[in-house]
């Protein structure tokens, strides 16, 4: 092989590039997909406008459709990682009103929660089991009204289950639309991280913790108290509600770094936020990442209290 120049391989780069890549043979079936569910929301569309906009037709929709129910996802604008998780919240909580809602006791679903359901799993049920088909319709026609959803879902996803989004309705395509469009910057914003609740709570003892790199340890640090110099309790944040292979990488890593600071700062607590329908679902990476602190806490009232309480307790403050 001959060795080419920086300036060589600069040029090649540039002369060379593609700009936007694609794969003719995944755009073909991308297509073909995309097509798919917009033939099936406009058959949607006019059976609404036939046989009337009743609940029968939207189970026969996601029951007789192969992609019937992501078609009906995405005219709500719900993802399907997000019915997956809301799937989960309900066999988890086992609130009674909302098992008559989604008709659980049809789930055959008596074991309690063991692992999240799959996507492939959730429409062969779809398609096997009617009564969890119309389960699932209550829970767009109705969702948005029931207390125990309202107080679980953030305001900007709950809203998607909203009975006029079915009915095609101008202004909800537009809202549906504009919510796609702002979901990252929505997800990004510090006012929606929940850091920002632990924030207020060292505001309030007059506390300006530091962040980021410690002395000998690897990695940055969400927050440093009272300072780097003196570390006496070193915070991470983990709150997730998306699953990934990645968060049992996180739990190794987490283990690795209680081992730096116990042999760099032996009197500094480490601590943990560990929170979010994300780590309810992977309990196997979960168990080893919390084995990494000295304490962990979730975002609960209650769990912040008792954070203050260790705060006020570890820095002698208050």
């Amino acid at each position: 092989m001959i060795k080419k120049s920086t300036q060589e391989k600069f040029n090649l780069v540039l002369e060379k590039n593609t700009f936007y890549f694609h794969n003719e043979i995944f755009e073909e079936q991308n297509e073909g997909f995309i097509t798919s569910i917009n033939q099936l929301l406009l058959l949607l569309k006019q059976k609404i406008e036939t046989e009337g906009f009743r609940k029968e037709v939207f189970v026969s929709h996601i029951r007789e459709n192969e992609y019937g129910l992501m078609s009906l996802l995405t005219l709500v604008g719900f993802s399907k990682e997000s019915l997956l998780r809301l799937i989960t919240f309900v066999r988890v909580v086992n609130d009674e009103s909302l098992n008559r809602l989604v008709n659980r006791k049809y789930w055959n679903d008596n074991s309690g929660f063991d692992k999240e359901w799959s996507e492939k799993k959730i429409i062969s049920m779809v398609q096997n089991n009617e009564k969890f088909a119309e389960g699932l319709i209550n829970l767009f026609f109705e969702g948005s009204t029931h207390s125990t959803i309202r107080r679980a879902l953030p305001l900007f996803e709950y809203k998607k289950l909203n009975l006029n989004k079915l009915k095609f309705t101008f202004e909800e395509l537009i809202d549906t639309i504009v919510r796609y469009k702002i979901k990252g910057s929505y997800s990004a914003s510090k006012y929606n991280n929940p850091e920002a609740l632990l924030e207020e709570i060292f505001k309030k003892y007059k506390l300006s913790p530091d962040r980021g790199e410690l002395e000998n340890i690897s990695r940055r640090m969400d927050f440093i108290l009272p300072n780097r110099i003196e570390p006496k309790m070193i915070i991470e944040v983990s709150y997730v509600v998306t699953t990934s292979s990645g968060m049992g990488d996180k739990a190794k890593t987490e283990i690795s770094i209680k081992k730096e600071i116990s042999s760099n700062y032996p009197g500094a607590l480490f601590i943990g936020f560990v929170d979010g329908i994300g780590w309810y679902v992977r309990q196997g990476d979960l168990k080893r990442m919390v084995s990494a602190y000295d304490d962990v806490f979730t975002f609960d009232k209650d769990e912040l209290n008792r954070f203050e309480k260790l705060l006020r307790e570890v820095l002698n403050i208050g």
